[in-house]
């Protein structure tokens, strides 16, 4: 098994290295965030330990270029920072998992045991309707091939509707979906500005209206040519 350290505090790496070369691993390092992701596009590896306060480009940023360049090798993020959006940045950046710093190296063999046992995972397909285009590999969303931003909730929300394109989706289910809330009046508003958001970077962009309100019941994104 052949892993891949990107860590830019030399003496956290030597010690990663020694201990996971006396687990029996073959391990290459590197210290900041473009060597680490030269070596992880040229090189196969089983699993890569990656840091994410790094002096050039950050973890979140090197898991990102992997994923759009479709190298899909387990990464274990490593970091001091212990704050919940830190750790969905990470899971949403493409990473598999996610340790805290100081952690026991028996942990870390276990998390790197189980991602490895994973494999690497299949790519996810595509969602497109008409010209539209969302990735939920690399959380990239194009019309025509020109890119559009959007917030990670407004991603969420417009990953749902395509996939369930040409439907009647009922608010309760966008909720319960993207939310997690019970529904109530509040979060009921929030989905007509969030669809309101969605509309003005969509439709209004280009002309061509997509999301239909279905008065009573919730919201419909019609794909044209597949109904």
């Amino acid at each position: 098994m052949r892993l891949l350290i990107i860590e830019d505090e030399a003496k956290m790496r030597g010690a990663l290295r020694r201990g996971l070369e006396a687990a029996g691993y073959a391990v290459d390092e590197a210290e900041d965030g473009y060597s680490g992701l030269s070596r992880a596009l040229n090189d196969a590896y089983d699993a890569i330990l990656l840091d994410i306060l790094l002096p050039d480009i950050d973890g979140f940023e090197v898991c990102r270029r992997l994923r759009r360049a479709e190298v899909w090798a387990p990464v274990l993020m490593l970091t001091a920072l212990d704050a919940i959006e830190e750790r969905i940045a990470g899971l949403d950046a493409g990473a598999d998992d996610y340790l805290v710093k100081p952690f026991a190296l028996g942990e870390l063999l276990s998390r790197l045991r189980a991602i490895i046992r994973r494999g690497r995972p299949p790519r996810p397909a595509v969602l497109a309707c008409g010209p539209l285009k969302l990735d939920p590999a690399t959380r990239a969303v194009s019309w025509d091939g020109e890119p559009i931003e959007l917030s990670r909730r407004e991603f969420s929300l417009l990953e749902f509707l395509l996939h369930h394109r040409n439907e009647v989706v009922q608010r309760n289910r966008i909720l319960r979906h993207v939310w997690g809330d019970r529904p109530d009046e509040q979060t009921s508003n929030i989905i007509d500005a969030f669809i309101k958001n969605l509309r003005h970077k969509l439709d209004r962009r280009f002309d061509q209206p997509l999301i239909e309100t279905v008065r009573g019941v919730g919201f419909r994104l019609r794909c044209p040519g597949e109904e």
